[in-house]
């Protein structure tokens, strides 16, 4: 009953012209940068951040907008996957290894609506699981404390490399990155400066908007120019597009299996659509006795990774709104959305915020209609994006970066730190070094110190208080075994070989 009523609130939220207008803008937006290789859902959002500003919304309609991009992205990746062989995102890279070898048969148009639905079925059902799952875990959340906290953002910084990282070490580099980054600025206990250099504009600290726009937009800015802003061509034939019934009824055991295990990855902090749409894949794959069927064009090998990469953007919702720790790159940058319109994520939030968690929840199972709607009858039209020439992508990108950062603070000097993050993020990509964690330790630095302070104040000094509750304990137990498990079963659960295939992430 209390469901029914918050989604009648939701709704009532969800339908206002405003917030449908915003939605359906945003699945729109967020489908055509899927479909551009290498954008991605986290570099759409942080381009797009600061027209949410720049057009004076509230929190609900902003967070109603970026999370629609974010799903129209997620359905968008699978686009150049198929048609291109080169993953519109990391998450959609399982997508390559079936569907570019059916569209190759002369399926592409197959390919294509089969695996809009699947991500449907994916993203609809991780929906229902966020509204069904967010209200216990936010309750059960009541029990945290400083110490318990502390513990949570630890979890979130040991598993955020996870099995599809190349390597923990380097994923732990960028943690300890972005947590000095985030010590920069006056110190809230002592008043006393930190890593500023005697610059007055540091005293303040880092926006995380600053970094996040520098270390994703402006980075693919100097990205594109070192690829010498190489044109895009669909590397096969677009027949006429119609619904593969007997394929979608063949595969929807497959796509309901890929989209509980997806869910469960995006839930766990740090995890991710990557990890998602990658247990997706091999889980189906291990189910199957003939496992050379996979990779060449296997319908199942479609629909299980973009259900279970789509379950998992929208399990990654759940512990954002519920625990204020964000399940992936792309809800990372919706939580520094979140903070800077002074909105807390966490269990408070539903209670003293109810119209923008409901709200959010509403609009986005209209959204997932929105985006099938695009996705399937009028895909044909996203697929013209593919050949949109990087010579005009690029300035478009550049100035909405540039003049997105002026307009909320008015200072040039954060124009320059945005460009130094931009820079930053290039020298860490060539190293092959990953930004979330960097924009996560900004993000949650903060915090995390400001919990460890007040835990070492209730226990006057005594650091066993960070270990004196089962939760804190299971917590601590897990952030452990979410690093050092990785390392292990790496090994065994590598991914499939992309051959032909020159995607650099």
């Amino acid at each position: 009953m209390e469901i029914i009523e918050n989604l009648i609130l939701g709704f009532s939220v969800a339908l206002t012209p405003t917030t449908l207008s915003l939605a359906i803008a945003g699945c729109v937006l967020g489908t055509i940068i899927g479909a551009l290789p290498g954008l991605g859902p986290s570099n759409g959002v942080a381009i797009l951040i600061p027209l949410a500003f720049t057009l004076e919304l509230d929190a609900t309609q902003a967070l109603v907008l970026m999370t629609s991009v974010y799903y129209g992205a997620m359905y968008g990746g699978r686009i150049s996957s198929i048609l291109l062989n080169i993953p519109g995102d990391e998450p959609a890279m399982m997508t390559t290894l079936d569907g570019y070898p059916m569209a190759k048969k002369g399926r592409a148009a197959d390919a294509l609506v089969l695996s809009g639905v699947s991500s449907f079925v994916g993203a609809f059902l991780a929906t229902i699981g966020l509204m069904l799952l967010a209200p216990i875990l936010a309750r059960v959340a009541f029990y945290f404390g400083p110490a318990e906290y502390f513990a949570l953002y630890l979890l979130a910084f040991c598993t955020l490399g996870g099995i599809g990282a190349e390597n923990q070490a380097k994923s732990a580099i960028a943690v300890c990155l972005g947590l000095g980054i985030s010590m920069i600025g006056v110190d809230n206990s002592t008043g006393m400066t930190r890593f500023t250099g005697g610059n007055l504009h540091l005293y303040d600290g880092v926006d995380f908007l600053v970094a996040i726009v520098g270390l994703f937009a402006v980075t693919e800015i100097f990205v594109f120019i070192e690829s010498r802003g190489r044109d895009s061509a669909i590397g096969v034939k677009l027949g006429k597009i119609s619904i593969p019934f007997k394929d979608i009824f063949d595969t929807r055991w497959t796509m309901l299996r890929a989209t509980v295990v997806g869910f469960f990855a995006g839930v766990l902090p740090g995890a991710g659509a990557s990890l998602g749409s990658f247990l997706a894949y091999m889980s189906e794959k291990s189910l199957e006795k003939n496992k050379d069927k996979f990779g060449t064009g296997d319908v199942r090998g479609i629909a299980a990774p973009e259900a279970g990469n789509n379950a998992a953007a929208g399990g990654a919702l759940v512990p954002m709104l519920t625990l204020g720790v964000p399940g992936s790159g792309t809800t990372a940058v919706l939580l520094a959305l979140l903070m800077t319109l002074n909105i807390t994520p966490g269990p408070l939030l539903f209670n003293e915020r109810p119209e923008v968690v409901w709200g959010l929840i509403a609009t986005l199972l209209i959204a997932n209609f929105v985006l099938l709607i695009l996705n399937v009858p009028l895909v044909r039209l996203f697929t013209k994006i593919l050949q949109v020439p990087a010579s005009i992508l690029l300035p478009g990108v550049a100035m909405i970066s540039f003049v997105g950062i002026y307009s909320l603070s008015g200072s040039h000097f954060d124009l320059l730190l945005m460009t130094g993050f931009g820079v930053l993020g290039f020298i860490l990509r060539k190293l092959k070094i990953p930004a979330v964690p960097v924009i996560l330790g900004i993000l949650l630095g903060g915090h995390m110190e400001v919990s460890l302070r007040r835990a070492m104040v209730l226990s006057d000094g005594n650091w066993t208080y960070l270990f004196d509750s089962y939760i804190s304990i299971g917590l601590w137990i897990a952030a452990f075994i979410g690093f050092v498990a990785p390392i292990f079963l790496r090994s065994y659960l590598k991914k499939p070989d992309f051959p032909g295939q020159e995607y650099d992430r």
